[in-house]
């Protein structure tokens, strides 16, 4: 049976044979005319919702200034002699990538020499480009692989560019665009993992085959490497042009937290036997392994979560006496580490709470200490990066939290840090303070939380919860200057839930949540929630949440499954039909965390925690806002559209905007970053200050 509706003015066919079938399918046809249609009519009628609102304008025009501000840090990386850095302001809004001197970078103000502009290069060529990165020659940096994508996507075209005539290169590498993986493998040659043509793509989207190509070669003729299968997520190799410590490596990723990985030696693969959860490096003849899972060799047992090293030469002629720089304990986990010439930095969560180690091998095996001016305190994130890992020990230290501006410091390892920028502060922050709070979950397991609000506030406010709970990432302290100037200033609490499925207490804390036990991150912020109620912090009908992308998943949960406890909801870019999404775009590659909906056991449990499955016509559910972007090539729009369609069919109060460009950024460009920030304030307030 084909029955007609109508959805915001456009009309639709809608499939009515079955209860398996999807009405709302068509919305999946990402530059279909009807589904364009139907996103601008949304897309009008939120504009329109806001068009009266005499502080929409004010605070979008304030978040822009901030965002385009001169005094923004300029953050920089190392590549030979120069330091890079990519600028977007009023005048650039795609931005220019350029690079200075360190001499000049100790200057309040730099001269920069533009190396590329990449507004001037998309209105020459007719296209929307975005950055992508570079990959830099070593050890020549003259130079790079340059990505380009259309609006931000994922996928991206690949040139060869020149950074002595800062030039494109004539009849030098260059692939079409497509989800690819291009690294250096010499001056001459490149690793290549792109779509060769029919069946050379995973399920997942990504390249399955990965080729050696040489300069001056015609890409078919590009010999291959390594292929994988279409069930594994992706393949690639790069390759250490240290020089000293030239290497290949390939990799086969299975799912998103197994691989397979291979030295190359004279075009032969060497199994690099570590565990395949495991994370890893090479450096300077040194093997640095992370295991996710307790690694029991040699009649020892390496813990998970810990960081282990070992000489690569002596771990392939197979000894296993590897030395753990750290192994974590109650409360503390690994964060991640960033390697100098001679030692490595190892940046510690403590109750989520940061410092930094810094580890290096002697006569009598490794030792490590506190580095100096990283050692914690309050509520800092503290960042440490190497600043060029093959020439000294030198570092860059990042200090914020959610009041304070970021410090950007240079030392040596064995120095003082000394200051090279920082950042102004971009609203009032006087009264403000920042407290860590602890709610019991479900199962009984302490989930903390960090609170931002007015030191000697007693009465419940209008409160913003943040959430992400997924893919081993933490959420730590860092200033964001959008939300101080549009919530904080106004007397809003802002809150972030450290919740499962993150990486805040390491790998344990995020497989704690996956598939089958997904739910126990969705209780975690529900328990934030109820306890911030019971703190008398807010009320429900004061209290609004948000989060992105696997935090949209979170957002369309907490609707289906508690909408008495939220006055008004934010979901970015995100995941809402858990029964096609691993059929869309780069939804396969995620059935490690959320498991195969084509498994009838394993849907037994996704159904669940599927919002567009447990939305309802007969529930009073909070006000909702969706926003994702038409150029998002990761999570499809469709699941943001198809939601939208059917709740605003059944009744409900729902938003939505849908940015035309910005990939899964969901923006491209500071003034659209700056139009959706205000969207998803002035929605939250007006839903929220009257509770």
């Amino acid at each position: 049976m084909i029955r007609h509706l109508t959805s915001m003015g456009v009309a639709v066919a809608l499939l009515g044979c079955s209860t398996d079938e999807d009405p709302y399918l068509w919305l999946e046809d990402v530059g279909g005319e009807d589904a364009l249609a139907w996103v601008e009519e949304h897309n009008r009628a939120t504009r329109d919702a806001f068009a009266k609102d005499p502080e929409f304008e004010s605070l979008e025009q304030r978040l822009l200034g901030i965002f385009d501000a001169d005094d923004r840090i300029p953050y920089v990386y190392k590549a030979g002699d120069w330091y890079y850095n990519l600028w977007q302001d009023e005048d650039n809004p795609r931005g220019l990538w350029r690079r200075t001197t360190l001499e000049e970078y100790r200057k309040p103000d730099p001269t920069w020499e533009v190396v590329l502009d990449i507004d001037a290069l998309g209105e020459a060529e007719g296209e929307n480009w975005v950055y992508g990165g570079a990959s830099i020659l070593v050890p020549t940096y003259d130079r790079c692989l340059l990505r380009l994508s259309r609006g931000g996507a994922d996928a991206d075209v690949v040139r060869e560019f020149d950074l002595v005539a800062k030039t494109f290169v004539d009849g030098g590498f260059s692939l079409p665009e497509a989800k690819q993986n291009v690294a250096w493998a010499g001056p001459d040659a490149v690793f290549v993992a792109t779509d060769f043509g029919p069946g050379t793509m995973t399920d997942s989207g990504y390249a399955r085959i990965v080729k050696l190509w040489q300069r001056g070669q015609p890409l078919e003729d590009a010999i291959a490497v390594f292929e994988g299968e279409p069930s594994d997520v992706s393949v690639g190799a790069y390759a250490e042009l240290s020089p000293g410590f030239e290497m290949q490596f390939v990799y086969r990723g299975r799912d998103f937290y197994n691989s397979d990985r291979y030295i190359r030696r004279d075009a032969e693969l060497v199994p690099l036997a570590i565990p395949t959860d495991a994370g890893y490096a090479t450096h300077r003849g040194w093997l640095y392994v992370t295991p996710r899972s307790d690694w029991e060799v040699a009649g020892r047992t390496y813990a998970t979560g810990s960081l282990l090293a070992i000489k690569l030469d002596r771990f392939l002629a197979g000894e296993r006496d590897l030395s753990v720089l750290f192994e974590p304990g109650e409360g503390t986990a690994l964060a991640g580490y960033s390697l100098t010439r001679n030692h490595v930095l190892i940046n510690i969560l403590d109750n989520v709470r940061n410092r930094i180690e810094v580890a290096a091998p002697g006569p009598d095996g490794w030792t490590a200490a506190p580095l100096q001016g990283a050692d914690g305190t309050g509520f800092q994130t503290i960042d440490a990066d190497a600043v060029d890992p093959d020439r000294d020990d030198r570092y860059f230290l990042e200090t914020t939290d959610y009041l304070t501006p970021s410090t950007l410091s240079l030392a040596s390892v064995g120095e003082a840090p000394a200051v090279l920028k920082s950042a102004p502060g971009k609203f009032d922050a006087d009264g403000l303070g920042i407290r860590q709070h602890w709610a019991m979950s479900a199962d009984g397991t302490r989930i903390p939380y960090f609170q931002v609000s007015r030191v000697d506030a007693t009465d419940a406010r209008p409160t913003l919860l943040y959430g992400y709970g997924g893919f081993r990432i933490p959420q730590v302290p860092r200033y964001s200057a959008g939300i101080g100037a549009g919530w904080l200033e106004r007397g809003g609490v802002y809150v972030v839930a450290n919740i499962r499925g993150g990486g805040e207490f390491g790998p344990d804390w995020h497989q704690a949540a996956l598939k089958v036990d997904r739910p126990r991150a969705y209780e975690d912020f529900i328990a934030v929630a109820e306890d911030l109620i019971r703190r008398g912090v807010t009320t429900s009908k004061q209290l609004g949440v948000m989060g992105g992308s696997n935090g949209g998943l979170l957002m369309g949960n907490m609707l289906t499954m508690r909408p008495d406890l939220f006055g008004a909801i934010v979901a970015q870019v995100p995941l809402f039909d858990m029964r096609r999404y691993h059929e869309l775009l780069a939804g396969a590659s995620w059935m490690a965390e959320f498991g195969d909906p084509d498994d009838p056991d394993e849907w037994a449990f996704i159904e669940g925690f599927s919002p567009y499955h447990n939305v309802s016509d007969d529930v009073d559910y909070p006000r909702l806002l969706v926003t994702t972007s038409t150029r998002d090539d990761r999570v499809h729009p469709g699941h943001a559209r198809k939601m939208v369609a059917k709740m605003w069919d059944m009744g409900h109060d729902v938003l939505y905007y849908e940015n035309v460009e910005g990939g899964h950024a969901g923006a491209a460009d500071n003034a659209q970053r700056a139009y959706m920030w205000t969207l998803a304030f002035r929605f939250l307030w007006d839903a929220l200050a009257d509770g």
